[in-house]
């Protein structure tokens, strides 16, 4: 039961179930308290599933109008988490994962090379052509053995690059290098005493097996204030999640692609995933890719929840229908409000050690701590993000204000162009039945601006329970219900707002 056996919240849920009433996050709040909390000071620490701690418990969802390569970076870069869409071919997701990955760099385990024939414009195109944001290469001859580097300077003083070889131009002489086993400190003092910029790492034979960056070395021993909030992995490397589906054999050669770039963690996106289709597809990811985590959803009882739990995922999404783009609960008929959801399915996982991650229904930051408050590890969010200048698409105008589209993936747009979406709610190619929306979110700026205004909310949260961490803000809360009443007097009223606020919002 870890440090707090007790839940406070326990006796308030039972007397909704005793009345029958299911919840959504708008009809409670959290209860204040006595607390020495400082919001400045609280921890964010968190978990997105079993191996994959987040210092900020905000992940964006697998929506292809929210999560590509931009947003899983940036994602990264402020604590989080981004899951990378399925909605792309194999190939491209997996490139996708690598770019990532790539981004920051430790260690970098299996450095791109280029041989010492080619032709230095083929190398440029390369680089264009990947959106590559580096430009140092170890260099390898015919026999795959290190002979040389290139760096940026000898390609920016490369005078006809056109005709040019890469042996012609590149940096051979005095070349400095370290076994494989070399640490990050022994390699950035080796870097800093030989007044290179670049440390590749050979075996006996002279092949390559690795490389250190200067940059990068310097950032993770001496990294500011800034990088320190950076989710990476072991090897200073941005942590990135991809999502799949329960398609068959033809997914698992998309998850053989993913694993092999280095993803951290997989989500297995379906809408209902209590289903023997999930068992197998899980058993098989499991039993093909045992080191990689697993993350199951989505479910919203808390039966279902336990039976995931028994299959040995490592985290389980919660949330059928809260979404903003979802349109499951009216089109079915079925799902749970998702603050009464939550709670059910993270009750029901109590000595179990698998993270939640409450899926949908984020509108506003203070929304946040009661998702957490229930009892998950991370909030999942979708639309909002995809108002973001780091989400696909371009900023337009409609109706006077400047916006960004969105789409549910159970939309007939989003079915129509991705097998993944049509796997994920189970319909014919033409979306004839959509489970999703298609419209346009309000653009919000850069994502670090919002995640400052939504973290900022969930700071202060934590500060009125009297939380000073996600686990003891699980095991503090309580809540109040709210009425029709309660909920319009939560708002701003008897006024009109003559300014934009950052972090409040109408629907518009």
């Amino acid at each position: 039961m870890g440090k707090y056996p007790n839940y406070i919240k326990d006796d308030f849920f039972k007397k909704m179930e005793r009345d029958g009433l299911a919840l959504t996050y708008d009809e409670v709040r959290l209860k204040t308290g006595y607390s020495i909390a400082s919001p400045s000071e609280v921890s964010l620490g968190s978990w997105f599933s079993r191996n994959i701690p987040l210092k900020s418990p905000i992940v964006s969802a697998a929506m292809d109008k929210v999560t590509e390569h931009k947003m899983a970076i940036a994602m990264a870069m402020c604590g989080g988490i981004g899951i990378l869409h399925g909605g792309m071919s194999a190939e491209r997701q997996a490139s996708q994962v690598a770019r990532v990955k790539r981004h920051l760099n430790g260690v970098i385990e299996n450095p791109i090379c280029v041989r010492e024939e080619e032709n230095v414009k083929d190398v440029l195109d390369k680089c264009a052509k990947k959106g590559f944001t580096f430009r140092s290469f170890p260099v390898i001859g015919v026999n795959g053995v290190l002979v040389g580097v290139l760096t940026s300077t000898d390609l920016d003083l490369c005078s006809d690059c056109s005709t040019a070889k890469v042996r012609d131009i590149m940096t051979k002489g005095n070349l400095v290098t370290a076994p494989p086993n070399t640490t990050i400190r022994d390699a950035y003092t080796l870097m800093k005493e030989a007044r290179k910029k670049v440390l590749p790492l050979i075996d006996d034979g002279g092949r390559i097996k690795g490389m250190y960056v200067l940059s990068d070395s310097q950032r993770i021993l001496f990294g500011s204030n800034e990088s320190a909030l950076y989710n990476v992995d072991a090897n200073g490397r941005l942590r990135v999640g991809a999502g799949v589906s329960d398609g068959g054999e033809e997914e698992l050669k998309r998850v053989e692609l993913l694993v092999g770039e280095g993803v951290d963690v997989l989500v297995v996106e379906t809408a209902h995933a209590d289903t023997p289709h999930m068992v197998k597809t899980i058993q098989c990811i499991r039993a093909r890719f045992p080191d990689v985590d697993l993350v199951s959803g989505n479910i919203s009882e808390p039966d279902s929840a336990k039976r995931l739990a028994d299959l040995g995922v490592d985290g389980i999404k919660v949330g059928q229908g809260p979404g903003a783009t979802c349109t499951t609960r009216i089109v079915a008929g079925v799902g749970c409000p998702q603050a009464t959801a939550v709670y059910n399915c993270c009750k029901a996982l109590r000595g179990f050690e698998i993270p939640v991650c409450a899926d949908g229904g984020i509108r506003y930051s203070g929304d946040i701590p009661i998702a957490l408050g229930l009892g998950a590890d991370s909030v999942m969010i979708g639309t909002m993000l995809a108002g973001t200048d780091e989400s696909p698409g371009e900023v337009r105008e409609y109706r006077g204000i400047r916006v960004k589209e969105v789409r549910g993936m159970g939309s007939p747009k989003a079915m129509a162009a991705s097998k993944a979406a049509r796997d994920r709610y189970r319909t014919e190619k033409d979306g004839s039945v959509p489970e999703g929306g298609e419209g346009y979110v309000v653009h919000r700026g850069s994502l670090a601006s919002l995640l400052h205004q939504l973290v900022g909310g969930l700071r202060k949260g934590m500060g009125y329970v009297g939380a000073e961490s996600i686990e003891e803000l699980q095991a503090k809360a309580d809540f109040h219900r709210l009425s029709m009443a309660g909920i319009a007097e939560s708002h701003p009223h008897d006024m009109v707002l003559t300014e934009n606020l950052p972090n409040y919002w109408r629907d518009a």
